[in-house]
């Protein structure tokens, strides 16, 4: 078992400020990363999410010029994970870049699951912006 990172990313047929406003706004989680959760709601100001283990904490980056949607993920037992995503221009549309962290302890076959996870989140991302379901 090694530690490490994967950069898992997708092209979306779509411009950059398109996809930066969906993508970094939590109210539309659930629309394309059902794997984080099922449902998101807002309160005082944070963001939570239903999770299969229970509800989690969802901050994102701020709003800036560079793309970053940086997310950190404080777990039902109180575990922080920091998922780094960015958003990038490519040619006339944008590439989403998501940065999956081996953590410790994780076997092969949970890096492969989360991998899977991931890669069907940004396809319907993919498909949903550029279905003009956005």
């Amino acid at each position: 078992m090694t530690s490490g990172s994967r950069h898992l990313s997708i092209h979306i047929d779509r411009p950059l400020s398109t996809v930066y406003a969906f993508a970094s706004d939590p109210a539309n989680l659930p629309r394309w990363a059902p794997g984080l959760g099922s449902s998101i709601v807002q309160e005082d100001g944070a963001w939570f999410v239903e999770t299969a283990h229970g509800r989690a904490r969802v901050t994102v980056a701020p709003d800036n010029p560079y793309g970053v949607l940086d997310q950190e993920v404080v777990t039902p037992s109180g575990e922080a994970v920091y998922v780094p995503l960015r958003v990038t221009a490519d040619g006339d549309g944008s590439e989403v870049v998501f940065t999956l962290r081996r953590t410790p302890g994780m076997t092969d076959a949970e890096l492969e699951r989360d991998t899977a996870l991931v890669t069907a989140d940004l396809e319907l991302l993919k498909k949903v912006l550029e279905d003009g379901d956005a």
